[in-house]
């Protein structure tokens, strides 16, 4: 397996924006593994050259472990794509993906274009994974998610001095019901930026962490005038 580090993403665009003409950001906004990059990585690494960050809606042995333990995975030695552990691994992810009320209000429906729960995780969850990924990437994607430990790019592990590093602007949005990340987590990340000025909006929304995907208009909407008030702060 091919191990991908945070830090060479970071270092690779930085690469690219300097090749560019670009010596500073003004503001960098990700969606759940890329507002680990914005806040984690882009803050801490390169804090004089990005002004604003904006992580929103920032559990992966679930359905890793469903995939790697479909009959078809081989131990990651397919010679084809593991359709079973694909399919498992999205029923997995999708459980995840939004709040429980969302579920309750069979949002999944989606206005009537799916008649129950099970369509739709079949033409949405499965055949999306089945379509765009392929199983070892995306295990190669989690291991990289897991391994996004910045304290281990300065300080030798001190997350709190990390934090303390990051001197942009910053604008923390989790969902609500957020399964992955709750707003309790952003929080305490809040508390230990005490070198910037950074501030928590929770978006008020039944998708949970899917909040911050694009799916939903009236949170595309809140989340688009959170940064816009940013950007003209």
């Amino acid at each position: 397996m091919v191990h991908i580090f945070q830090p060479s993403h970071m270092r690779t665009t930085l690469r690219l924006l300097q090749k560019l003409g670009i010596k500073k950001v003004h503001a960098v906004v990700g969606f759940s593994m890329g507002g680990q990059q914005v806040q984690m990585y882009w803050a801490v690494m390169y804090p004089a050259v990005v002004e604003v960050m904006t992580p929103y809606s920032l559990f992966l042995e679930g359905p890793k472990s469903a995939l790697v333990a479909s009959k078809d995975f081989y131990d990651g030695h397919y010679k084809e794509q593991p359709e079973q552990g694909i399919r498992a691994f999205a029923r997995v992810f999708s459980g995840w993906a939004y709040g429980q009320t969302w579920f309750r209000e069979h949002k999944y429906t989606w206005d009537g274009l799916y008649p129950d729960l099970a369509t739709f995780l079949r033409e949405v969850w499965e055949n999306a994974y089945l379509h765009d990924w392929d199983a070892n990437n995306l295990i190669t994607l989690l291991h990289t998610w897991q391994r996004g430990d910045v304290s281990q790019v300065r300080h030798g592990g001190n997350l709190q001095a990390c934090l303390n590093d990051i001197k942009a602007k910053g604008l923390i949005m989790p969902c609500k019901t957020d399964l992955y990340f709750p707003p309790e987590d952003s929080a305490n990340e809040l508390a230990s930026l005490t070198s910037g000025s950074a501030r928590l909006v929770v978006i008020d929304s039944v998708w949970g962490h899917n909040a911050g995907w694009g799916v939903n208009p009236q949170d595309d909407v809140f989340v688009q005038a959170e940064i816009k008030k940013l950007l003209e702060e």
